[in-house]
């Protein structure tokens, strides 16, 4: 069997969004929350064809647009990525709905404005097709000053987890690609032990999946810089959406970022959002704000994808830091 994919190919400052315009599985009309996961357990395949090689990347994130089950919102969005179904993707946002609206996919009902239904909630979104400033869901400060021992490295940071210089790491400058990966995966196994944070609103967001590794800006114009670490070996090229309301949370949660003030994050390719702290919210019983993110995307192509269940390798694969080759099908070598 033969299924045909058609997709938009973007990058939101730098990282890649393949939107899934054609071919996408159907799913019940229900809560996104639970649409995600249906997807999880029934469609996962489509994700790992996409995102993984030979069609993907490490780097890899997508979305799909489904129609929305609330009636506030101009549609549905399922965020996929190599690490997995996310309830959230500030970057991929962006490139969902300059691609979108670019190309003709959906229609919004109050001009200039879309909102979004997306498994952490609603997200509004203003300003297409150069800019594009989406109001994200309420974020927090889960705990504060956890001390890591992570073998190599001595003492990490923060709850997503947010990593600031301090006496045993003194910033990215002089950190390869390699290192940031290697110290990321032991960071976050080494937190797993100690720190297993569950959403206070939805059960079924949890853990710590992300780093993100601050230092000062390049760019003078800058208020930080982050490296944000993801899935096995990913490191965002933006300076990733869902990272930089975490990082104004922890900022804000530790008194020094106002509600109102706006912080410029800066990746390590040096492309930028404009981070702003709209107001206070409360998330479930600790004190969060309500962040939005400012940021561009370009459409970069169209692609058409075929993933044939005669290809022994139909369903992508991984080669893993430890070079083991992880096939996702069930297919036997050809002979």
């Amino acid at each position: 069997m033969r299924n045909s994919f058609f997709c938009i190919d973007a990058r939101t400052c730098g990282n890649p969004v393949r939107l899934v315009a054609g071919g996408a599985p159907l799913l019940p009309h229900a809560p996104m929350g639970e649409r995600r996961e249906f997807f999880v357990r029934d469609h996962d395949w489509v994700r790992r064809a996409l995102m993984f090689e030979p069609r993907g990347h490490d780097i890899m994130s997508g979305a799909i647009i489904y129609p929305a089950y609330r009636d506030d919102c101009d549609f549905a969005v399922l965020f996929v990525e190599v690490s997995g179904c996310l309830p959230m993707c500030g970057a991929g946002t962006i490139g969902v709905v300059t691609a979108a609206i670019e190309e003709g996919l959906v229609k919004p009902r109050t001009s200039g404005r879309v909102s979004i239904e997306t498994p952490a909630g609603r997200v509004d979104v203003s300003g297409y097709v150069d800019s594009v400033r989406l109001y994200n869901v309420p974020s927090y400060l889960h705990e504060a000053d956890v001390d890591v021992d992570v073998p190599g490295m001595g003492r990490g940071g923060n709850y997503y987890v947010v990593v600031e210089p301090q006496e045993n790491w003194s910033g990215l400058d002089g950190m390869t690609a390699a290192e940031i990966v290697g110290f990321s995966g032991r960071l976050r196994d080494a937190l797993a032990d100690i720190c297993d944070p569950v959403h206070p609103d939805d059960e079924r967001i949890g853990g710590v999946h992300h780093a993100i590794w601050c230092d000062q800006p390049v760019n003078g114009r800058s208020d930080g810089r982050c490296a944000v670490f993801y899935g096995d070996k990913a490191i965002d090229r933006s300076p990733g959406g869902t990272g930089t309301s975490a990082r104004m949370a922890q900022l804000h949660g530790k008194g020094r970022l106002a509600v109102g003030a706006s912080y410029r994050h800066e990746s390590l390719i040096g492309t930028v959002f404009e981070g702003r702290v709209e107001a206070d919210a409360d998330v479930g019983s600790d004190n969060g704000i309500l962040p939005s993110i400012g940021g561009w995307a370009r459409v970069i192509g169209h692609n058409a994808i075929f993933v044939d269940d005669r290809d022994p390798l139909a369903h992508g694969f991984q080669i893993q830091v430890n070079i083991t080759l992880h096939q996702t099908g069930d297919h036997q070598d050809e002979t």
